[in-house]
């Protein structure tokens, strides 16, 4: 088992881009790599949103993941802070990795392409429900403890604390997003800052994670049985299909009423009919 941290925060723009390659991993070496999600509170008080829409479209122009910038436009949310301290209070729960990443997916859509304010409890306790298997009343009780004030402070300490080599330019914190692939040597394979899959999936295999043999591609309507709602870009990373065969292949499956299609901003999101 390779244990690895990764550093985000769900209003992160480039974490929302590296979702494709995050979800290729994810099928390519299964339960040999064990995620844990730090926050790094990239937003503490959001101010003018000019920069973080310019680092919106420009992650989304090379990612293909869609965003839609006029909540930030309109009235954009104060910070991204309450939505990392949602994610440490779900974390508490233990033993809920894949609903914890339900949450997180949720959370991301919400704010980058979907125009939902979520900083505040009420907003951040109405996706929650959503999500199965995420108990709402803890989830809420976790919102309001000390504990999980705490559980987030360590992530910023964590944040912090790695080499500054590794820090984003002219902050005191790790760039965004970035990857430890810590093996059972207890070495470390970083991926630090925006990158590909080639990338991830070197530094996975650096710490000793294996790729499951028989994790071929999978079609799409099992990709979005597995993952719920998918971008175009993130059908063609899972299921191999490049170029134009994923909107293709997406648009005709449309049209028998086998998967449905939402536009959101720069593009669209699919899941199941």
């Amino acid at each position: 088992m390779v244990h690895t941290y990764y550093y985000t925060d769900p209003l992160c723009p480039w974490s929302w881009a590296l979702e494709p390659s995050l979800r290729k991993l994810e099928v390519a070496f299964g339960g040999s790599l064990s995620v844990t999600f730090v926050m790094c509170g990239m937003a503490r008080e959001v101010g003018d949103p000019s920069h973080l829409i310019s680092e919106m479209l420009e992650a989304s122009d090379q990612s293909g993941m869609p965003v839609d910038v006029r909540l930030w436009l309109s009235g954009a949310p104060r910070s991204s802070h309450p939505a990392c301290l949602a994610i440490k209070a779900a974390a508490e729960q233990g033993g809920a990795g894949g609903v914890l990443s339900q949450y997180l997916r949720r959370l991301r859509e919400g704010l980058l392409c979907r125009r939902r304010k979520l900083d505040t409890a009420d907003a951040l306790i109405a996706e929650a429900r959503e999500v199965p298997g995420l108990d709402v009343e803890r989830l809420r009780l976790g919102l309001a403890s000390h504990g999980v004030l705490e559980a987030f402070a360590a992530d910023l300490d964590r944040c912090g604390a790695v080499s500054p080599e590794h820090h984003s330019e002219g902050s005191d914190r790790i760039k965004l997003p970035s990857l430890e692939f810590r093996g059972a040597d207890g070495d470390v394979h970083g991926v630090y800052g925006p990158a590909d899959y080639g990338a991830l999936r070197t530094a996975a295999v650096a710490a000793g994670a294996s790729e499951i043999s028989s994790a071929g591609p999978l079609s799409v309507e099992d990709a979005l049985r597995r993952f719920g709602t998918m971008s175009t870009s993130e059908v063609a990373a899972v299921c191999d299909l490049p170029g134009p065969r994923a909107p293709a292949e997406l648009w005709r499956l449309a049209l028998e009423w086998r998967v449905r299609t939402e536009r959101v901003g720069t593009g669209y999101l699919w899941s199941l009919a």
